[in-house]
């Protein structure tokens, strides 16, 4: 709800599916490649040629559509969509009219601690245009350059209900579909490179009536944080019109990421605009029960039973399980490293926390993924085991951690080199301490007046003599019984 006004909000949703070659010919998918590289007769639209349908893409789809328990049609059959398409040289896009591989799926989010299902009406299978490039680097060009290498990339569209009644629930119903797709292994959805897309329509109404407004759909949005502040605009847009007395049209809008505004592209095409007919090179096929029944079973745990899985196994609270779960590479670095652990139980709270802070802000500072990571699962075990059996400290292992991440190296191999093993010799550790009690005076003055958090310089100073090796438990233990007596 949002003023007199709710918003209605649909999701068209085109995730490349993850295959080697493409969907009607075996050119490569593989990303980055020179323009036009990756194309054959078939993707280029040469007449003549004929496309052929690749098997791996259907059961992307069909597995896509299982886990989000859909309908599967097991008749299926692809149609022509045409209108003007400056991208395919055909001029029209193979795809799916009626029925869809996927019909009638749901998938359950949570906002602001309340679940909501929403309804999404199907999944299909289509090929992918090509690129139009308009500017090279910063030099904005008078024409346009057509690179073809994404041309015939197999594609899932997936188009919710509407549903969704504000820009938060549009965002978690991404990430949760993300996420999903992502442990499928369906699709890599990296939206930079363009594998996951996604199409909005935005109308407003009053509260209570039950009519839709006029819809406008948006497009141009690279980012999930995008697509949340595209809607919120153009709602508080459309709202502003219909409060002025002015009417809306149905068009098709551009978000400028830059200005934070949408802006007029064209009017929106209809479905008739389409002109749907069955694609004539490509036979109508039928799925057997037993295909189906296949890919179900090959279905891997999903993110909210894996997050269950490690709170209950592991003893995990909700947000590093949230955390941990979120991506499927991170869930299964933390369950790979969690295998090399000595005493899975002590370890996996202590590992919960070296990936979501220390290792995922390296990540950060060196923008690369966690499959990249120069700290391998096994010797970041070895590094929380160090820990736990008090062979470092803490801040001994942020100095091992370091070189672990800059040189790939083995955590034991670096504390032995170094000599950084923690001392937990009692007596070394209570000379140090009476060494430090008699240069504080001020501070074990302070502390024997109440201001207990003084006993810290000392701690400080002990640490310090120490070269940071110290037991740091060992020493407030022997300090605090000191100073009492």
């Amino acid at each position: 709800m949002m003023g007199d006004y709710e918003a209605i909000i649909g999701l068209e949703v085109h995730m490349q599916i993850n295959t080697k070659s493409k969907v009607f010919c075996e050119c490569s998918t593989q990303f980055g490649f020179e323009p036009n590289l990756n194309t054959c007769v078939i993707c280029t639209s040469q007449p003549g040629a004929i496309p052929i349908l690749n098997k791996k893409a259907v059961e992307a789809v069909i597995k896509t559509g299982l886990a989000l328990g859909f309908t599967i049609n097991k008749e299926s059959t692809f149609a022509r969509k045409q209108y003007f398409y400056p991208d395919i040289p055909k001029n029209y896009q193979i795809t799916q009219s009626e029925p869809p591989l996927c019909s009638k799926g749901r998938l359950p989010i949570i906002v602001k601690g309340k679940e909501k299902v929403i309804n999404i009406t199907r999944i299909h299978l289509e090929e992918d245009a090509g690129k139009l490039l308009h500017e090279i680097g910063s030099r904005k060009l008078d024409y346009s350059l057509l690179d073809l290498n994404r041309a015939g990339i197999g594609l899932m569209e997936l188009v919710t209900e509407p549903e969704l009644n504000s820009p938060e629930e549009a965002f978690e119903f991404l990430n949760e579909l993300k996420s999903i797709v992502e442990y499928l292994g369906t699709s890599e959805c990296s939206m930079e490179e363009g594998k996951m897309r996604c199409d909005v329509n935005v109308s407003v109404r009053p509260v209570g009536r039950k009519e839709y407004g006029v819809r406008v759909e948006i497009k141009n949005i690279n980012s999930l944080s995008g697509i949340r502040d595209a809607i919120a605009y153009e709602v508080e847009r459309q709202k502003e019109v219909l409060n002025s007395g002015g009417g809306l049209i149905q068009e098709t809008r551009l978000w400028e990421s830059e200005e934070g505004i949408t802006k007029s592209m064209r009017s929106k095409e209809g479905a008739l605009d389409y002109r749907y007919f069955p694609e004539p090179d490509l036979v109508p096929f039928n799925l057997p029960d037993s295909f189906i029944e296949k890919l179900r079973k090959e279905i891997p745990e999903m993110p909210k039973v894996r997050k269950a899985r490690f709170m209950k196994d592991y003893g995990l609270t909700d947000y590093d399980a949230s955390y941990l779960t979120s991506t499927k590479v991170v869930a299964d670095y933390y369950e790979e490293a969690l295998s090399y652990s000595k005493d899975k139980r002590a370890s996996a709270k202590l590992l919960a926390n070296w990936i979501s802070t220390e290792l995922n802000a390296k990540f950060n500072a060196s923008k690369i993924s966690i499959v990249e990571s120069p700290v391998s699962c096994q010797n970041l075990a070895k590094l929380i085991s160090l820990i736990l059996d008090g062979t470092i400290s803490w801040k001994i292992a942020k100095t091992v951690f370091e070189e672990m991440y800059e040189k790939s190296a083995d955590p034991e191999r670096v504390v032995k080199e170094k000599g950084l093993v923690q001392i937990s010799d009692e007596s070394a550790i209570m000379k140090m301490c009476e060494e430090a009690i008699s240069e504080s005076s001020k501070a074990v003055a302070e502390f024997k007046s109440g201001k207990e958090k003084a006993i810290g310089a000392i701690v400080g100073l002990v640490m310090k003599k120490s070269k940071g090796q110290a037991n740091p438990q060992l020493v407030n233990k022997i300090l605090a019984e000191k100073l009492k007596t």
